[in-house]
């Protein structure tokens, strides 16, 4: 018989993880390397755990989450969005809790596109006058 897994996907800026849950020992795998060598900041580290210890799962559940684009904050934040997703897939009265914290809403703060004409996306040229 197949072990029961949890799908999710997860986004942050232009970051996209896939996560899986399976029943386990709490283990973390991204991109097939332990989050701990993954994500070498301990914030980062952080914030893809705290989904994990809101549910109370910790220990209980391997993780294993693909992740492509964007840099490693924005990765983390699509993982924790990912796991977040899986949890409420696994066990939908802990939605109400994670909806709570804001963890299931997607954060929608993209990079501003830089305007012709100008030095960046807001910042202009020195003006003068003559």
């Amino acid at each position: 018989m197949a072990e029961i897994q949890y799908n999710a996907t997860g986004r942050r800026k232009t970051a996209v993880a896939r996560v899986t849950l399976t029943p386990g020992n709490g283990q973390i795998i991204v991109n097939k390397k332990p989050a701990d060598d993954y994500f070498s900041r301990e914030t980062l580290r952080m914030v893809i755990r705290q989904p994990i210890e809101l549910a109370g799962i910790t220990g209980k559940y391997d993780i294993t989450a693909t992740v492509e684009g964007g840099g490693l904050s924005g990765q983390a934040g699509a993982v924790k969005h990912g796991i977040s997703r899986a949890i409420v897939d696994m066990n939908s009265d802990l939605r109400v809790r994670l909806k709570k914290e804001g963890f299931l809403r997607r954060d929608p703060r993209e990079k501003e596109r830089k305007k012709y004409g100008q030095k960046g996306a807001r910042k202009r040229f020195q003006f003068s006058k003559r």
